[in-house]
């Protein structure tokens, strides 16, 4: 049994981590939010020691050393922008880390942590489930033994609805999330580079608050896609099902079905990296490459083989912000 710590208990995921943290046999010892509302704690680890100060946090991880409730793990379940400091906290006080995606917000930041691995002898390893995800799997395999030179042509499409509240919070802060396509497509991003290899060429037709869309030449597909958070984006066949969250990936005109089969994602994950065979930090250096270029890309417009979605207009703030203000 490993002693874990989890900072961000009070965030979305964290019930997911709680859950894999259980299901592994393990003990979480001590968790840190700065908000209070972890009741969901007591279906897990009701002895767990909670903070809501981040130095209180660190005094009982320091006087814990060298004792049986000594911490082994760091969980890592807070905003994107907090990632990086946190991983290295977890380091430098002798934890092994498992953080949530995306790792980090800016690859150099993954070559600062390797070499603080090697320094430390500790290990970072980041939650990419999609990769476990059965489907997903029998598909990587399928293109690794079909045609090596077969090129496929992807459209993936993604929209989550998300209310005012989200402009509101760090997540619709370009800054601290990374926007919209590190926030929620970040792991579509991996999941894609993994199956047909490396990026060829990055091109942004459409970045917006709300939406991004643009097409990723990889190694052994053509991709189109469009991410969105707006539920004006969504399909009719979506909107009249009453769906707030329309997700596809087509590929050479066939739907791939994998709507199903997330609920056991991470501790499937957990099981991995406790038995040493998780998704390091360095592995997801691809993906988060992918996100910042897209970050920093010049949209191109409607030029090109786009994702149909992107001729939707484009919507305008809630807040009435300009792009140049999220």
């Amino acid at each position: 049994m490993a002693n874990f710590a989890l900072i961000g208990a009070a965030g979305y995921i964290a019930p997911r981590h709680l859950k894999a943290i259980a299901d592994t046999g393990n003990n979480l010892v001590a968790a840190y939010d700065r908000f209070d509302s972890v009741g969901r704690l007591d279906s897990f680890f009701p002895d767990c020691s909670f903070f809501t100060e981040q130095e209180q946090f660190e005094r009982f991880v320091d006087r814990v050393k060298g004792t049986k409730d000594q911490i082994d793990w760091l969980s890592i379940c807070t905003p994107n922008y907090t990632h990086d400091p946190f991983i290295r906290y977890g380091l430098k006080n002798g934890m092994n880390v498992i953080c949530e995606k995306p790792v980090v917000l800016h690859p150099e930041h993954i070559d600062e942590i390797v070499e603080l691995e090697k320094q430390t002898g500790h290990q970072v390893y980041n939650i990419l489930q999609l990769r476990l995800h059965d489907s997903i799997a029998a598909l990587k395999k399928k293109v690794d033994n079909g045609p090596k030179d077969k090129v496929y042509d992807v459209d993936l499409t993604y929209i989550t609805s998300r209310g005012r509240w989200y402009y509101s919070s760090w997540k619709g802060n370009n800054h601290k999330s990374g926007g919209v396509a590190t926030n929620i497509g970040v792991h579509f991003y991996d999941m894609l580079q993994w199956i047909f290899g490396p990026v060829k060429e990055n091109i942004v037709n459409i970045m917006s608050f709300d939406r991004v869309a643009g097409c990723l030449e990889l190694e052994r597909a053509h991709v189109r896609y469009f991410l969105s958070i707006n539920a004006d984006c969504l399909p009719e066949n979506a909107v009249q099902g009453e769906k707030k969250t329309y997700r596809t990936l087509n590929i050479d005109g066939d739907e791939f079905e994998f709507s199903a089969g997330f609920t056991e994602l991470h501790t499937k994950s957990y099981q991995n990296i406790l038995s040493g065979s998780g998704f390091r930090i360095s592995e997801a250096r691809n993906c988060i490459q992918i996100v910042e270029d897209i970050r920093k890309a010049s949209p191109t417009g409607l030029v090109g083989k786009y994702h149909p979605l992107a001729e939707m207009p484009l919507a305008k703030h809630p807040f009435g912000w300009s792009d140049v203000d999220y």
